[in-house]
């Protein structure tokens, strides 16, 4: 399907939405957007904006957490009457801690076509910029907001050893990130997005002691939506004969910055820190 062709009725489009930079819509997800009978939007004041700036006049129809399940039948019925619709949320891709579930499930039971039309997520773009491994992670959503929810469930995640992507809003980050550090440990790898795809965006940390004190300090901390991403347990991975302290650290220095790839060493190794901080030093002035 060209970015000019028409959306097929009776079919049901999951449609990636930019997560900041209104001009990050692909052009194909633009011309369904323009073409379908309905866009579902979990906020339409929101998607509005979006549409209005791409000049999409296609009417917009709430679907969100609290409508979705007495919406879904009445939905399914439109859409085997022939309707083209298309599902976004207010940001990225849909279904990700987001609304839709309830809607593609029935959907696709129903023998409704179901298409994606992929594109920005936030989880995804957060992760190819934090330095921290890609080649197996798990994408845990949001945090519990209780304070014994959210620690029993870092206590249930604390010896994964794969990356860690997490959500968390503003107002709950703090303490969040504190029990993150007490859970992990401070010197845990972890960086945290904010601002993806806008005018102030940044990486910022290196362990998550680094966020926890960059979080009490700067009078911005809790400005916006964020992207946690946190290196999986080193205590999962088993290293292989002979491997000592030297050939640990020159292979993490390879993958990763250098306070990362220590602390990273020390769990490993059992080494003092002064001790590898220094080879590691040595081992950057060689190279």
């Amino acid at each position: 399907m060209g970015p000019d062709a028409k959306p097929a009725r009776g079919t049901l489009y999951v449609v990636a939405t930019p997560i900041g930079n209104l001009g990050d819509l692909a052009p194909r997800a633009r011309a369904l957007l323009a073409g379908v009978d309905a866009i579902l939007a979990e906020d339409t004041r929101h998607s509005r904006k979006l549409t209005s700036h791409h000049g999409i006049t296609t009417a917009l129809e709430a679907l969100h957490d609290h409508n979705e399940a007495a919406a879904v039948p009445a939905l399914i019925e439109r859409l085997r009457g022939g309707a083209a619709l298309a599902l976004v949320s207010d940001a990225g891709t849909p279904l990700l801690s987001d609304p839709g579930f309830l809607l593609v499930r029935a959907a696709r039971a129903a023998g409704v076509p179901v298409v994606a039309v992929p594109g920005p997520c936030a989880a995804i773009a957060a992760l190819s910029i934090a330095g921290l491994p890609t080649d197996r992670f798990c994408f845990e959503g949001f945090l519990p907001a209780r304070d014994a929810a959210r620690r029993e469930r870092i206590d249930a995640l604390s010896a994964e050893p794969r990356t860690l992507v997490f959500y968390e809003s503003p107002h709950r980050l703090r303490d969040a990130l504190a029990d993150l550090s007490e859970g992990f440990g401070a010197e845990r790898p972890a960086a945290l997005a904010r601002e993806l795809t806008k005018l102030h965006e940044a990486v910022i940390g290196d362990t998550l002691g680094d966020l926890v004190r960059w979080s009490e300090t700067d009078p911005h901390a809790a400005a916006g939506e964020v992207v946690l991403i946190i290196g999986g347990s080193p205590q999962a991975v088993a290293p292989g004969p002979g491997l000592d302290s030297d050939s640990v650290l020159r292979t993490l220095l390879a993958e990763l910055p250098l306070k990362q790839a220590v602390a990273l060493a020390v769990k490993l190794t059992g080494a003092p820190r002064n001790q590898l901080y220094d080879m590691a030093l040595a081992m950057k002035r060689d190279t």
